[in-house]
């Protein structure tokens, strides 16, 4: 639904400085492949559909890298299992930054508690490369709805236990926990419908949901051509990208914070070199005027930080996420 952005035209150097390395304390094949790295092309995994969220990001920030490299970098969707198909193939490769994620709070971190016998640990398994970006969900209703406020929300959801209905992308996704989350906070009792991908965007649009939290992404067209009101965003603070809407925090919901966030990984043996390398390009790729500023009018808050500070999130995500799933009682074999 949500539309891949045109690629910016614009040429940048194609010249590839190589870091700084000493080879002094080490004999490996793999400090000395890092100057010269990458000499063919990269592949970036997208464990989603094409035209989704994640595939947006991984599509602008392998533009900018397979110009600044002068290899291709080739996005392949790998989507299934909640994106743990694509994860799994991902850090299963080669160690050697020729096949990298962009990966999400999803298979990265919901993922961890959500399912029963997943394959995979993120706090282990992978190599944090950069945070790219941070993307809220809206909480959003028809334009048409005589909700105008979380507080009416809420009073109508207390008023009538069971009443209101919304809908998300499936059980466990961000859409999902998010409305879960607000139960448990407010104190309130909703219906929740899952729908697979998309499709309850339809179904909110024509009214037969009450609201949706929802990735910005999907649902800008719709806000910005008025079929959709979006009464608060689901980050710690409010978005570039719509910056009149208050945060559920300023909605009287204080820790409030159910965004999805996307970023890059490598399977866990990649030499430390390459991790570096590419941490710093993919950085200096959301810094990019062009790519940060579609990237902000597509939705997503850009970010760009280092691996230490992707992993210490990643770490920090896992439990977080952990607790809400829990109190949802969500499950997936």
């Amino acid at each position: 639904m949500d539309k891949v952005p045109p690629m910016p035209l614009t040429r940048r150097s194609l010249f590839l400085s190589a870091p700084a390395l000493s080879l002094a304390n080490s004999l490996s094949a793999f400090p000395a492949r890092a100057t010269t790295w990458p000499d063919r092309p990269v592949r970036l995994i997208v464990s989603f559909t094409p035209g989704g969220t994640t595939d947006i990001i991984a599509r602008l920030v392998g533009s900018h890298l397979s110009e600044r490299w002068g290899q291709p970098v080739v996005i392949e969707n790998r989507p299934g299992a909640g994106g743990n198909i694509g994860t799994e193939f991902a850090i299963r490769s080669a160690p050697d930054g020729y096949t990298l994620l962009v990966g999400s709070n999803g298979p990265l971190a919901v993922n961890q508690s959500l399912y029963r016998n997943l394959s995979y640990d993120a706090r282990k398994d992978v190599a944090p490369v950069t945070l790219l970006a941070d993307v809220p969900n809206a909480l959003v209703v028809p334009s048409g709805s005589p909700l105008w406020s979380v507080g009416d929300i809420v009073e109508q959801a207390k008023r009538a236990p069971g009443r209101l209905s919304y809908g998300s992308t499936g059980i466990g996704t961000a859409s999902h926990l998010a409305g879960a989350l607000l139960d448990q906070m407010a104190g309130i009792q909703t219906i929740h419908i899952p729908y697979r991908g998309a499709l309850a965007l339809n179904d909110l649009l024509s009214r037969r949901l009450n609201y949706m939290f929802a990735t910005i992404p999907s649902v800008m067209e719709q806000i910005r051509g008025g079929a959709l009101r979006a009464l608060a965003v689901s980050s710690l603070k409010r978005s570039r990208s719509l910056p009149e809407v208050p945060t559920m925090i300023e909605a009287g919901y204080p820790g409030f914070n159910a965004s999805a966030w996307f970023g890059v990984v490598a399977p866990a043996a990649t030499p430390p070199e390459i991790i570096a390398k590419i941490a710093a390009d993919a950085a200096a790729a959301v810094r990019d005027p062009i790519i940060e500023r579609q990237m902000i009018e597509q939705g997503a808050d850009p970010i760009g930080n280092s691996p230490a500070e992707f992993k210490a999130y990643i770490a920090s995500e896992v439990p977080r996420w952990a607790e809400i799933v829990r109190k949802s009682g969500a499950t997936v074999d």
